[in-house]
């Protein structure tokens, strides 16, 4: 009974967040813009985001990357969880990047239903490395809007990063200028 209350306490807070914000309960995500914003092959769409409907805890994106298409090397000061909802691919994972540079990754396959989750400020790069179809994820991030931190490559210093931000589907929105938190 616990789990009930909880769950339905969730579904409660979200709807009222939601209200609050003027975010309708229901939205067909065909109708959301998706973009590219300059990277071929990816397909980008904020499901829910900070700047664009008013959320401030959470951050949701569809994304589609073609075969070949990857992110940056990055990282940044959120979490971060994946859902694949379609193909395979690589996650390349440096994990606790505490060292002068994050070093040599982890290869790790990722697959249709599989979830997973990218730690505070640990360094990593999504890849569609299936030559035969999309790589499509759901993204869930906290504490929006991301800081985005890239390196040029996996041994870069962590101080030779470069910070971008507003990212590319927030510059848009984005009025303020904030100052950087390293």
């Amino acid at each position: 009974m616990p789990e009930l209350t909880s769950i339905v306490y969730l579904l409660l807070t979200v709807y009222l967040l939601c209200s609050a914000n003027g975010l309708p309960v229901v939205r067909d995500i065909t109708k959301l813009p998706q973009d590219s914003f300059g990277r071929p092959g990816l397909s980008h769409i904020t499901v829910a985001g900070s700047l664009m409907h008013g959320l401030k805890e959470v951050e949701v994106w569809l994304q589609t990357f073609a075969p070949g298409t990857r992110t940056p090397i990055h990282r940044h000061s959120c979490e971060e969880v994946f859902v694949v909802l379609k193909g395979s691919g690589t996650l390349y994972l440096a994990p606790s990047s505490h060292s002068k540079a994050p070093g040599t990754p982890q290869e790790i396959s990722i697959f249709s239903n599989s979830t997973f989750y990218i730690p505070v400020n640990d360094v990593h790069q999504l890849w569609n490395t299936n030559e035969e179809e999309d790589l499509q994820v759901l993204v869930v991030i906290s504490r929006p809007p991301v800081k985005i931190f890239i390196y040029d490559e996996w041994q870069m210093p962590h101080t030779a990063a470069k910070l971008k931000f507003p990212y590319y589907w927030d510059e848009g929105l984005y009025q303020s200028t904030v100052k950087d938190e390293l």
